[in-house]
């Protein structure tokens, strides 16, 4: 049995278009630091943009596309450019889960059984958002969220044509076990995949 880390931020953002986007940026992984983006359209259609074959086959084993694309993905600041998606956002106030995430001690937010303890809470609070489930294959994944801002604002565009203002993430994503929150927002998270 293995487990896998992997310490980043994961951003949830809508577009008024209806695209739905949720950018990870992975400062520490076993695949070293990386970032990907899943994106849903507004007719349902699951696109994952991955840097290689590697973070692709994992995130693809992981989260359900329709198609799964190897482009080249450079992060800006709070930004990626990955094949056709440009987002750029900007982080506002902490949002209220933030103060809360941040009063959990690390080693107890990192636990499976504290997650899988938070899980039917953070259902409650924010509908669609998970903090333990499966991740295929017979696996685990769990989240440990220590932080989390409002988005404020956010540039979005698909093959150069602008997806329109900030918007809610409505409908819920359908990538996996669970969606970003309705709000917009930036996160820091600590993801855990268990092989059994």
């Amino acid at each position: 049995m293995t487990t896998q880390r992997f310490d980043g931020h994961i951003t949830g953002l809508g577009t008024a278009s209806g695209t739905r986007v949720v950018v990870g940026i992975w400062d520490h992984s076993p695949y070293g630091a990386f970032a990907d983006a899943m994106v849903e359209r507004p007719d349902g259609h699951r696109v994952l943009l991955a840097p290689d074959e590697r973070i692709a086959d994992l995130v693809s084993a992981t989260y359900t596309f329709d198609d799964v694309r190897i482009v080249p993905v450079a992060v800006d600041g709070w930004g990626i450019l990955a094949g056709p998606l440009e987002a750029h956002w900007t982080p506002g106030v902490r949002a209220p889960i933030g103060w809360l995430l941040q009063a959990v001690p690390g080693p107890l937010g990192r636990l499976e059984a504290w997650a899988r303890l938070c899980d039917p809470i953070a259902r409650r609070v924010m509908p669609g958002v998970r903090t333990h489930g499966t991740a295929g294959q017979g696996r685990t994944e769990w989240y440990a969220a220590s932080d989390a801002w409002r988005v404020e604002a956010a540039t979005i565009t698909w093959d150069g044509k602008d997806l329109g203002p900030l918007a809610p993430v409505d409908p819920p994503v359908r990538f996996g076990f669970g969606s970003a929150p309705r709000t917009p927002t930036l996160t820091r998270v600590t993801s855990f995949i268990r092989d059994h």
